[in-house]
């Protein structure tokens, strides 16, 4: 990682998956050009589940080459650090034109990248589990219509895990903390 100011620990990747609503799965195509897609996924433990179809382009992705990389972007927030009242003033400044690209032009953000490796499960209790993972993440509020929904659906789909291999993190943050600073970050 180019910015190590910006790098987050393992632990802090993980709570950023867990918060995700979706990561993009990227993968090389059957005539190796890249693909990416966004699905729903659930961790458990060193583990990722997602459902698919049981057949279509990623899976046959899947087929030829099972590395993958899995990007997941946390909170996300543009800062209003000044006023403008403040900004007006910084624009008398010649000087001051730096202010504008760190501390106006910015982003605060979290994000992992996730590299492992998919299969599709075969094994039953661990596709129940799975989509029950997925399920308590997306609709926790239906979870007592899960038996009767998987009874009927789990069948039409498949259920595929990736091994996490390795878990990399980073933050920015505009105030500071943990050693993130009001760098100069245009559009970076």
């Amino acid at each position: 990682m180019r910015r190590k100011d910006r790098q987050m620990s393992a632990e802090f990747g993980y709570t950023v998956i867990d918060k995700a609503d979706f990561g993009v799965v990227s993968v090389m195509d059957e005539n190796g050009d890249p693909y990416g897609v966004a699905l729903s996924m659930a961790r458990e433990d060193d583990a990722l589940y997602f459902h698919s179809a049981k057949d279509g382009k990623k899976v046959r992705a899947f087929t030829n080459n099972p590395n993958v990389t899995v990007v997941f972007v946390g909170d996300v927030n543009v800062p209003e650090s000044y006023t403008e009242e403040e900004l007006e003033e910084l624009t008398q400044d010649p000087s001051q034109a730096a202010v504008f690209a760190s501390g106006v032009f910015t982003t605060e953000y979290e994000s992992a990248i996730v590299r492992g490796t998919v299969s599709r499960v075969v094994d039953e209790e661990e596709k129940v589990r799975a989509m029950k993972h997925i399920c308590e993440k997306y609709v926790p509020s239906k979870m007592e219509y899960f038996a009767l929904a998987s009874a009927d659906g789990l069948d039409k789909a498949d259920v595929y895990r990736i091994d996490i291999q390795e878990v990399t993190a980073k933050r920015k943050k505009a105030s500071g903390e943990e050693g993130n600073s009001r760098d100069a970050a245009f559009l970076a």
